[in-house]
């Protein structure tokens, strides 16, 4: 069993940048993939960025060149950097971790409660 908690979110305004944290205990970390998902009011939750162990990743389109998943396996901690933000960014933030390599969510089998990022203009 995997406990994820996310943490970093808050209150920017458009062009800031945030870092969120997610960090896991139980289980083998680095064995893990790891994904960023998001949802915004009254959307679905999309996919924003996945890691492997070996630091291979994935990034939706809207975020590329914006946003950077990283990850610490000693830490047992994933980061997500997050830089020119805007106010579409605006979300509850997850934090998930999947037993291979994927972008879609129903995949993941271990998911954090979330952190709220608000993004204003």
């Amino acid at each position: 069993q995997v406990q994820l908690v996310e943490s970093g979110g808050g209150l920017v305004q458009a062009g800031g940048s945030l870092r969120l944290s997610c960090a896991a205990s139980g289980g083998t970390f680095s064995s893990y993939a790891m994904g960023w998902f998001r949802q915004a009011p009254e959307k679905g939750r999309d996919i924003v960025a996945v890691i492997n162990w070996s630091g291979t990743t994935y990034y939706a389109d809207s975020v590329k060149g914006r946003f950077t998943i990283s990850r610490d396996n000693a830490k047992k901690t994933v980061y997500l950097q997050m830089n020119s933000l805007k106010p579409e960014d605006t979300a509850v933030f997850y934090c998930a971790a999947a037993r291979s390599f994927t972008v879609l969510g129903r995949e993941f089998d271990y998911w954090g409660r979330g952190t709220q990022v608000t993004v204003s203009s």
